[in-house]
């Protein structure tokens, strides 16, 4: 009879015991997966990344410049070059046909420029365009002929001609948006629509500059003088390199920044109403008016990149202000140009390109058409906006940026308590402007404010990122 007591007592324990162990067990399997997650998770995490993280931002000393030249143009062309070219950061060559005879000791010691490379032979090469200039061969193999010169840490191959003015700063920022391990050819096409009917739209104007990604560059030239065997019928080296780099799969990557300036004349409406990207390049400039008033073409590019040095994002770039008292329009075009209309003019009117200048070529079916929207210009100099063109900046504490703009041609009009030609200097502030990736790959303009008149003569203007409330304003306004 006590058997039984002893039996129910022992029973709960070892019942008690087996599922304690059971729990036990299962915790720890639970918290042994829960760990071998986490730490599968965390190695992912820190794996992946890993090349990505120490690989340095783009800049200039990983571009190598491949820029077209021959002994004729050289010699005059080069003091393009000696605006832009960086000797103690830049890398590359000008090519040749043959070393300027008269020139050549003084192009060897001339530090300021790239150095000179001879191009090689291209007789072998068959050339049939009617009329053309077979130059374009050799031209076109300064692709090639610039990757085999093997220089180190490259990400980009930037080519252009010996007219080609080039801003380093907004060239490498516009660049760092583009993964350089990928395959991509970034340039832009002409400003007339007739030529790109006639070469493609789809092709990069040599003389606007263009940029091949390294991986890209590598295979081009592996293949490119077995590709220009196919194409002898074309006219100039910039359609060879489109060929061939379409025959590999690839499509150009427009980039409004660089400019191939198909146009004549006075450039003035082009540059004053910049898309609102960093400027990258300028080209055929010898076809071109000074851009500033009263001096030589080199003096007034050598004035621009003065502005440059500055902030080189915010070069060009277009911002519109309002004065309701006056209904003055203003548009400031930085580092270049200030605008002032004496009435009030809708934005989408304003940011339009003035038709300063004449086509390419005169008498051509569309030589007038251009790929941009554009305004005619005012044909009473009286009724047209006064112009104030960048006449110096400095920068203070803070990133803040003072430049300033007068007037530097002359009209015989009246003058009254509203008009806009009584003002004789105008000022404006703004901060440098620095872009991130995502500011580049979603620009957005600046606003900015006028300040009243100092003693009447002295506009001020302080530009500054928008506010959400600024279309409510706008509208008021109107």
């Amino acid at each position: 009879m006590q058997l039984l007591p002893k039996l129910s007592h022992k029973t709960p324990n070892s019942s008690s015991g087996l599922i304690n162990f059971i729990l036990i067990s299962s915790s720890l399997c639970i918290i042994y997966l829960f760990l071998s997650l986490v730490f599968l998770q965390s190695s992912n995490i820190v794996d992946l990344p890993s090349s990505r993280d120490v690989s340095p931002p783009t800049s200039i000393d990983h571009v190598v410049f491949g820029i077209a030249s021959n002994q004729n143009s050289w010699p005059k062309r080069k003091e393009y070059a000696r605006l832009w070219w960086r000797p103690n950061q830049m890398r590359g060559c000008v090519f040749l046909d043959t070393m300027p005879p008269k020139t050549a000791a003084n192009n060897e010691s001339d530090n300021a420029l790239p150095p000179i490379c001879i191009s090689e032979n291209t007789t072998r090469f068959r050339y049939t365009y009617r009329g053309g200039l077979r130059s374009a061969i050799r031209v076109a193999r300064v692709v090639s002929e610039t990757v085999a010169l093997n220089h180190s840490n490259v990400r980009w191959f930037v080519f252009g001609d010996d007219d080609t003015v080039f801003f380093a700063e907004n060239l490498v920022k516009t660049l760092s948006k583009y993964d350089h391990e990928l395959w991509h050819y970034i340039g832009t096409n002409s400003e007339i629509v007739v030529q790109n009917m006639f070469f493609s739209f789809d092709m990069a104007f040599g003389g606007a500059g263009f940029a091949i990604s390294y991986p890209l560059a590598k295979v081009l030239a592996r293949v490119f003088d077995s590709c220009l065997e196919r194409y002898p019928h074309l006219y100039g080296s910039d359609g060879r390199v489109h060929a061939c780099i379409a025959e590999l799969g690839i499509g150009l990557t427009h980039e409004p920044g660089f400019h191939q300036m198909d146009i004549r004349g006075n450039i003035f409406g082009l540059l004053a109403s910049h898309p609102n990207t960093p400027l990258i390049s300028l080209h055929h400039l010898d076809h071109t008016d000074p851009i500033f008033p009263n001096m030589t073409a080199i003096t007034a590019l050598h004035h621009l990149l003065q502005a440059s040095k500055l902030d080189p994002h915010r070069l060009l770039q277009q911002t519109i202000c309002y004065d309701r008292w006056f209904s003055w329009t203003v548009s400031v075009s930085w580092g270049y140009a200030v605008q002032v209309f004496p009435t009030h003019v809708f934005l989408p009117d304003v940011i339009k390109t003035e038709r300063t200048f004449g086509p390419w070529k005169r008498g051509q079916l569309l030589a007038e058409s251009f790929a941009f929207d554009t305004r005619r210009t005012e044909p009473d100099p009286c009724r047209r906006p006064v112009v104030f063109y960048f006449d110096g900046a400095g920068s203070g504490r803070d990133g803040v940026v003072e430049s300033r703009y007068r007037r530097m041609t002359a009209e015989n009009c009246s003058v009254d308590a509203s008009s806009p030609r009584r003002v004789e200097e105008v000022r404006v502030v703004s901060r440098k402007l620095e872009l991130g990736v995502k500011q580049l790959q979603a620009p957005r303009r600046h606003c900015c404010d006028l300040l009243p008149l100092t003693a009447g003569k002295v506009m001020e203007i302080a530009i500054r990122e928008c506010k959400e409330e600024e279309l409510i304003h706008m509208h008021q306004w109107n």
